[in-house]
């Protein structure tokens, strides 16, 4: 099923992305990005990641979103999960470390695939690379 996700679905929006190079939040959007995906970052706090201007909520995306990758603490993710729900993405994936069950069933209880406590960037590696790809910056 992860493999299929990350071949099927390239648009992502990337909540709690960061500035600092060293996060989680910065070197795997941009890995992704190198990878062919197009991502918006989604963070009300910052004035450019990436080289973009971040939107301040998933509702100001402009484009379709088919995933929402979630950078945040589990205790803020039902929140993320609600705006998600308004936009209907494909899959909500939430990063390693990050879990919320009423999240979870949320989206699961309107047709959106859930995943959690799994890195986007180590996934890709582990499906489509013999080496693993290091992020720059990291």
């Amino acid at each position: 099923m992860i493999r299929e996700i990350l071949t099927k679905y390239k648009k992502i929006a990337v909540v709690g992305a960061s500035r600092e190079h060293t996060k989680p939040a910065n070197y795997v959007p941009r890995f992704l990005m190198r990878q062919g995906y197009e991502v918006f970052p989604v963070n009300p706090f910052a004035d450019e990641i990436f080289g973009q201007k971040p939107y301040k909520s998933l509702e100001e995306v402009p484009q379709p979103v088919e995933i929402v990758d979630v950078f945040r603490p589990s205790e803020a993710v039902y929140e993320v999960a609600v705006a998600a729900a308004k936009i209907s993405p494909k899959v909500f994936w939430m990063q390693e470390g990050i879990y919320n069950r009423e999240a979870a069933e949320l989206l699961k209880s309107k047709g959106v695939v859930v995943v959690w406590n799994r890195c986007m960037m180590k996934e890709h590696n582990r499906l489509f690379h013999s080496k693993p790809l290091i992020p720059l910056g990291k």
